[in-house]
């Protein structure tokens, strides 16, 4: 049996185990299963592994993506080590650990597809991202790549080079800004009524609204920009392609 799981904190959020089992039986792949490994603390990590002896790949969710690199014996130089976060950790045949990052396929190919039936040039679009987890690194890599130009907004922004406050979300700001990307949990089901802190009332029907945030399918922040007029999109589709990437390179 070749076992496959996410670990992360919590965990209740998550449909990685739904996706992937209806990719077995849809699909017909035999002696394979796909748990939920809860891991309030990444110090544990080696424990985990030892106690599943089966694990044969990993998916890693919040908040652990940076804290996880400590353990793992290498890292795919053209994800996870350019971008300093871990989505996925292959288990190399010598019994060694190798870190990926498929977020940043996810998130790029998404965002690349929406913007395409949006008829929207992403070169011409600036954006603010919200948040600067482990998530956040993908998402400016795929930025960066697409050259979308892009400024962090930060609860903490002193102990982030180049972000802003929330605070200094002006109407300025705001105007020249269209696309506007969520990388941070907030909203996430069980506390759907919360959303983060920017001036929904400055938005119109140009804004683009895109929430790393798949669970609900539409979330306060996603609703607030959609009452102003503007274009909305969630973060199942790229959920969805960094599985698939994970699931390549777990079979690779």
């Amino acid at each position: 049996m070749r076992v496959f799981g996410l670990i992360g904190y919590p965990l209740t959020h998550s449909f990685s185990k739904k996706y992937f089992t209806e990719k077995f039986e849809k699909e017909g792949i035999e002696n394979s299963r796909y748990e939920l490994l809860e891991l309030p603390d990444y110090h544990n990590f080696p424990e985990l592994i030892k106690a599943n002896p089966d694990l044969s790949g990993l998916n890693v969710t919040i908040p652990h993506k940076q804290n996880i690199i400590s353990f793992l014996d290498e890292l795919d130089a053209a994800s996870a080590a350019r971008i300093g976060a871990v989505n996925t950790i292959k288990f190399l045949p010598d019994g060694k650990l190798k870190g990926y990052n498929t977020d940043y396929y996810g998130f790029r190919i998404s965002l690349e597809q929406w913007l395409e039936n949006l008829k929207i040039v992403p070169n011409q679009l600036k954006s603010l991202v919200l948040g600067n987890g482990g998530a956040a690194k993908a998402v400016l890599a795929a930025l960066k790549d697409l050259q979308i130009e892009y400024t962090i907004v930060s609860r903490q922004p002193e102990h982030q080079s180049a972000a802003i406050s929330y605070h200094d979300l002006t109407a300025d700001v705001i105007a020249q800004h269209l696309l506007i990307i969520n990388t941070s949990p907030v909203g996430t089901y069980p506390k759907t009524e919360e959303c983060p802190a920017i001036p929904y009332d400055l938005l119109g029907e140009n804004h683009l609204l895109y929430d790393l945030v798949y669970n609900p399918a539409e979330t306060l922040f996603l609703k607030k920009g959609k009452e102003q007029g503007g274009q909305i999109h969630n973060g199942l589709p790229m959920l969805q392609l960094q599985a698939e990437k994970a699931w390549e390179i777990w079979n690779s």
